[in-house]
C-alpha cells in the first residue's frame, strides 16, 4: 500500500535535532520526527536520591505535552493536580531507557533529569523523547567532563527509539498519527548501538499478532533505530 506521506514502508520520516536549543540547561536539542517536535533538556543536580547505592548516580525523565501539542487543546496535567496515566507510563519508559545508557558509579552522586516536552505531537512522541532525550543526556555529561566535574563521561552507549506497527495489514516503520490512530498493531522498540533491545512494547489494537508479525516489526524498528544512531551521532558531532 501507498503511505500517506509517500514513504516506504521501511522508511523512517524526515529527521533533524537541533543541539543546545535551551541556553540554561546542561543538555538540550530539539527533534524532530516528521511533523512531531518534541524539545528535550536535561538537568544535573548534585545530590543522588535515597534509594540509590552510595556513592552512585541517578537518570530520570519527565513527560509532557503541550496543551495544543494535539489537534485539539488539552488540559495541562497541572490543572489536575496528577500526571495523566499517558504522561507517567511514558515518563518511565523514557528514564528507564536513558538509564540503560549510563554507568551511574561513574556518574556519582548527582542526578540528571531530562524533561521531554512535546511541542507537536504527529504519533511516536515518546520513542522521539528518548532518541532526542538521549542526545540531551549526552550533552549533559560532556558538559560535566568539560567542567572538570567528571574526568570522563559516563556514557556506556547510545540509545534510540522507534515505533513499527501494521497498518491494513502491511508492516510499517516509524508511524504518524494518521496510521497510528487505525493501526492492528503498534510497536515501540528501544535498542542500544550494539542492536540490543532495552525496551519492547507490543500491543494488538485492532488484532493479535504473532511471533513472526513480531520479529518483522522488530526487524524494522532494528534497522530505524540505526538509521537514527547515526543521525545522535552527527548531531553530537560524531
Amino acid at each position: 500500500m501507498t503511505r500517506i506521506d509517500g514513504r516506504a514502508a521501511d522508511q523512517l520520516r524526515p529527521v533533524q535535532i537541533t543541539t543546545d536549543f535551551v541556553k540554561f540547561a546542561e543538555g538540550s536539542c530539539l527533534i524532530r520526527c516528521g511533523d512531531t517536535m518534541v524539545l528535550c533538556c536535561a538537568s544535573v543536580e548534585d545530590k543522588a536520591p535515597p534509594h540509590v547505592p552510595e556513592g552512585t548516580g541517578w537518570v530520570t525523565a519527565e513527560y509532557s505535552m503541550l496543551p495544543r501539542a494535539n489537534r485539539e487543546r488539552s488540559k495541562r496535567d497541572v490543572s489536575k493536580l496528577k500526571l495523566s496515566p499517558r504522561s507517567a507510563e511514558i515518563q518511565r519508559l523514557v528514564g528507564r531507557s536513558l538509564r540503560a545508557a549510563v554507568d551511574m558509579a561513574a556518574l556519582g552522586e548527582r542526578t540528571i533529569t531530562v524533561d521531554c516536552d512535546v511541542l507537536q505531537g504527529d504519533g511516536g512522541t515518546r520513542t522521539a523523547s528518548v532518541t532526542g532525550g538521549f542526545v540531551a543526556l549526552a550533552l549533559a555529561c560532556r558538559k560535566l567532563v568539560a567542567d572538570g566535574v567528571l574526568p570522563e563521561s559516563p556514557i556506556r552507549h547510545f540509545v534510540a527509539g522507534v515505533s513499527a506497527g501494521i497498518v491494513d495489514e502491511t508492516p510499517m516503520l516509524d508511524l504518524q498519527y494518521s496510521e497510528d490512530s487505525r493501526a492492528q498493531v503498534d510497536l515501540n522498540c528501544v535498542m542500544n548501538e550494539a542492536g540490543e533491545i532495552i525496551e519492547l512494547q507490543g500491543t494488538g489494537e485492532g488484532r493479535a499478532f504473532t511471533p513472526v508479525e513480531q520479529q518483522e516489526l522488530v526487524r524494522l524498528c532494528a534497522k530505524g533505530n540505526a538509521e537514527l544512531l547515526a543521525i545522535q551521532k552527527e548531531a553530537l558531532g560524531g
